[in-house]
């Protein structure tokens, strides 16, 4: 109930006094009785006000809400958002994410790059000897002659120069070790291009496949796409290691067999080799390319005759 304030007056005529409500909250009247007395003596006045608080708020009208859509819509694409990337960079995470993601269509899950076979031969036995074996196809195999033929093909297709991009193809295609190797990169290259031409076209994804004018394997694929959607080539380097060193574990967790556990603590293990065969790769020149992985050559090439086979290569 709010104070009211009331006041009695002598007067000889019907009188309808206001009576002047002081409060410091907002309110809503509710219902109003006011009571006439006539007299020609006097005449009380008496008013009862019941009062309801009232929470105040400010609401944006509609039109300013849609106005402040509008001009958010078609602010620069630079403007940081509150997530501190710009729209171009969050649109170019969010596709590195999902295009190097285990989720997507490549067929990755078929294919061991040898593993198989280094696992019956008895190469393979534990999580130890997996981190050993995989640790080396990085630092000194196919990792880390995928990510130099995927920085060179960034550099090529974005400098425009289509005869270095025709080259670079064309080695890469053939130095791979093995005919399952070949069947393994070109297959997932292929996909990888077509899923996101389907999904993200880009015309000029178009011109720089056909500047290849050769099969084109699974690193180039990467590195041709990316430049396609100006996405850094750091950050591709690193998230294409971090998707083949990923598909490598599954791989050898099914076969050695390991647990989901040991599966991560072999994928944190390896952040640093990842991290360094990167920078390595960023900084080498086509003519640092090179292989002293035998064994695992050996198995790729042995997994072809293997008795009984879970993955293609």
């Amino acid at each position: 109930m709010t104070a009211v304030a009331t006041r009695i007056r002598p007067t000889n005529r019907m009188t309808t006094r206001r009576t002047i409500i002081r409060t410091t909250t907002p309110v809503i009247i509710m219902a109003v009785i006011t009571m006439r007395m006539i007299t020609t003596t006097s005449i009380a006045v008496t008013t009862i006000t019941t009062a309801t608080p009232m929470l105040m708020k400010t609401s944006k009208p509609s039109e300013e809400r849609s106005a402040a859509a509008t001009d958010a819509a078609s602010s620069d694409d630079s403007a940081p958002l509150s997530t501190g990337m710009s729209d171009s960079e969050a649109a170019a995470l969010y596709r590195l994410m999902t295009w190097l993601s285990p989720s997507f269509p490549v067929g990755a899950f078929s294919y061991s790059s040898g593993i198989e076979w280094a696992v019956e031969a008895g190469d393979i036995t534990d999580v130890a000897s997996l981190r050993q074996w995989l640790s080396s196809m990085l630092t000194d195999g196919a990792g880390i002659c995928d990510t130099i033929f995927l920085t060179h093909t960034y550099r090529a297709a974005s400098a425009g120069d289509e005869a270095l991009l025709a080259e670079i193809a064309e080695l890469a295609s053939a130095f791979v070790p093995s005919r399952e190797r070949l069947l393994e990169t070109t297959a997932q290259g292929r996909a990888f291009i077509e899923i996101a031409r389907a999904a993200w076209h880009k015309a000029v994804l178009d011109r720089l496949v056909d500047a290849c004018e050769s099969a084109i394997i699974y690193p180039v694929a990467v590195g041709l796409v990316s430049v396609a959607h100006a996405i850094p080539l750091a950050p591709t380097v690193h998230a294409f290691l971090h998707a083949v060193t990923s598909n490598w574990i599954s791989a050898g967790a099914r076969l050695v067999p390991l647990g989901q556990t040991d599966s991560q603590h072999l994928l944190a293990d390896l952040e640093p080799v990842v991290a360094d065969t990167a920078r390595r790769a960023l900084a080498a020149s086509l003519d640092d390319l090179g292989s002293a992985t035998f064994r695992a050559d050996l198995a790729s090439i042995r997994h072809e005759t293997q008795y009984t086979r879970l993955f293609r290569s």
